[in-house]
């Protein structure tokens, strides 16, 4: 036990919790914690950005490819403000993040002190904080730091993961209490994984067993579960076809047999199809949102006729927006690893009856990719989107993190993004927050020094939050940014389009206005302006070479790749917004017959 400032405390503890960077940036009511981050700095790392959100989305993305997370530091009034859409965003994929931000002095508390957010209770960043994390916490004093840091730490990595936050004081920084230094051994023996009941495995298992055209849907609470490999084990035991959810995508392997690829609005044909014809449908880790389920169209994604069983960490999802024949609550990873083992010791076989239908779904496959061909090898200029997609997935490294933005390349990346081996994908799901690639592309970098790291963003996102190509400049890291310039929000300007009649109105990049000329930005040049590499590609013929080019730079580069706006994508899915009624799947060569 020794004295220690309230700062040193925290990072002590971050530490101790093997917490390798804080990301964020600098203000006066932070200027505490920097200061015992500085005297550790050989111990934890400080990633200085130039906008708050990049910092949020960084740990964000840091957490969902190395498991660990990270922490955020920002200051009081405007730079904490800034930081929540970044810390709403990993509250709504379930992203580990530890967020600290900082106050006025407890001295000032309801004086009205500068940057105090008082209008109804001094100091009241907590409240301002409560919707966007798993739960807020404020330390007045320094003595209630340990304790805080522990109940934190262990509510941010129970159950379903999620952001907390710490609201610390000016002073609490610098005044001091009696604590250790900070303990890895005291959560060392909590286990928060969940097991199924052994009666509900063996339900499962016989529903799955009963079945004439079973599906197994892996949603984002299995991909950040770690429950690949048991997952491609049990698909291919019991020899059941697996979709995902468009946030479940890259759980399996693009070239895995039994895969059909991602579901709902941005799906493709094969898992929609399959979803909605199957009799038996094991979910795993899903909400069973709109964008996965086509907003609940019968008949599209899902049927009403499938029996369900939905297995999920958090029982508030089961039987919330479909019939449940059997809702189970439990850790995906460990409900399949329980699954595996009932079905070895059942003697019986299940490879064989399932024959008819996996040969329905490889006809799926077959006709989805003749489908997609003509957009994919297209070389019209501007460049076809499928044809980006294409590009991009050969010259990119099987084990690259790839980041999708949001923005209308986000529905061609879910929908056709080859995700191989040990490769990753990342997106931004229930918040659908642009800037996650922009920014996440850091953390995932820092998380990954020795993988490629490509970010798949849109014009519009790029010119929200361009700071981050600096920070890659100025901490070297070897990023690529594809954006995908089509001049506008053309995701909203396609809505328009869907649901007003085609009218387009404040979506475009316009000279004089609404009404003028189109225009772009020059990312390469404004790459250049920063220190980074910067590429111009006009034509699908110069994409190859220019990716490739980027790659291998050695430094942060930024493609500008001229994109249609205007090619049309293959849908087998929907997406409706009540009162209005969105379009109808464009590709459904089988819509009535559900076997």
């Amino acid at each position: 036990m020794s004295q220690l400032k309230g700062s040193e405390i925290i990072v002590e503890h971050l530490i101790a919790e093997r917490v390798p960077y804080l990301f964020g940036l600098c203000g006066h009511g932070i200027i505490g914690l920097m200061d015992a981050a500085y005297d550790r700095r050989d111990r934890i790392g400080t990633v200085s950005v130039h906008n708050e959100q990049i910092a949020g989305f960084a740990a964000d993305a840091f957490y969902r490819v190395s498991g660990q997370p990270a922490a955020t530091f920002t200051s009081c009034g405007p730079g904490s403000i800034n930081i929540q859409m970044a810390i709403a965003n990993a509250m709504f994929d379930s992203s580990a993040v530890y967020a600290i931000t900082g106050n006025i002095p407890t001295q000032q508390f309801n004086k009205a002190p500068f940057q105090e957010l008082g209008h109804h209770y001094q100091a009241d960043f907590v409240t301002a904080m409560r919707p966007y994390v798993k739960r807020s916490y404020q330390a007045t004093r320094a003595d209630m730091l340990p304790a805080l840091m522990q109940q934190s730490y262990t509510e941010m990595m129970s159950g379903r993961r999620g952001p907390v936050h710490l609201d610390v004081p000016f002073n609490v920084f610098d005044e001091t209490a009696i604590a250790q230094p900070g303990r890895a051994s005291w959560r060392a023996g909590v286990d928060c994984r969940s097991a199924a009941p052994a009666d509900g495995v063996a339900r499962a298992l016989s529903l799955l067993r009963g079945a004439r055209r079973p599906l197994i849907l892996a949603g984002h609470g299995a991909l950040i579960g770690g429950a690949a490999a048991v997952l491609a084990e049990v698909a291919r035991t019991l020899q059941i076809p697996v979709a995902t959810t468009p946030q479940g995508k890259g759980i399996l392997d693009e070239n895995e047999p039994l895969y059909l690829g991602p579901t709902g609005r941005d799906g493709g044909y094969p898992g929609n199809r399959a979803a909605r014809g199957c009799d038996v449908l094991l979910a795993l880790g899903t909400r069973f949102g709109d964008r996965g389920t086509s907003s609940w169209i019968e008949g599209v994604t899902h049927s009403a006729s499938t029996r369900i069983i939905h297995v999920d960490l958090d029982p508030a999802a089961l039987a919330r927006n479909f019939d449940t024949e059997l809702g189970l609550v439990a850790d995906a990873a460990t409900f399949l690893a329980q699954l595996l083992e009932a079905a070895r010791a059942d003697a019986q076989g299940g490879k064989a009856r399932y024959g008819e239908w996996i040969a329905a779904t490889g006809q799926w496959k077959a006709s989805w990719r003749e489908a997609l061909e003509e957009g994919r090898s297209s070389g019209q200029v501007p460049i076809h989107p499928g044809r980006v997609v294409r590009e991009l997935a050969r010259a990119v490294p099987e084990d690259a993190i790839v980041l999708s933005d949001i923005g209308q390349h986000h529905s061609w990346m879910v929908q056709q993004w080859p995700v191989h081996g040990q490769g990753r994908f990342l997106q931004s799901g229930g918040s659908a927050t642009m800037g996650f690639g922009v920014g996440g592309a850091i953390g995932a970098q820092f998380a990954a020094p020795q993988r490629p790291v490509v970010a798949v963003v849109g014009d519009g996102g790029m010119l929200m939050h361009a700071s981050a190509v600096a920070t890659a400049v100025e901490y070297r890291l070897p990023i690529v940014w594809l954006v995908w310039n089509n001049c506008g929000y053309v995701s909203i300007r396609d809505l328009q389009r869907g649901f007003y009649n085609g009218r387009e109105f404040g979506t475009r990049f316009r000279d004089a206005g609404m009404e003028g000329e189109l225009k772009s930005t020059d990312f390469a040049m404004l790459a250049r302006s920063m220190g980074a590499q910067g590429f111009l590609v006009e034509r699908p013929g110069d994409l190859a070479a220019q990716l490739q080019a980027a790659l291998a730079c050695g430094g942060p580069a930024v493609l500008d790749v001229r994109v249609d706006a205007d090619s049309r994508r293959h849908t087998a899915g929907a997406w409706h917004m009540p009162p209005l009624g969105g379009v109808a799947p464009s590709f459904d060569p089988d819509p009535m017959n559900p076997g």
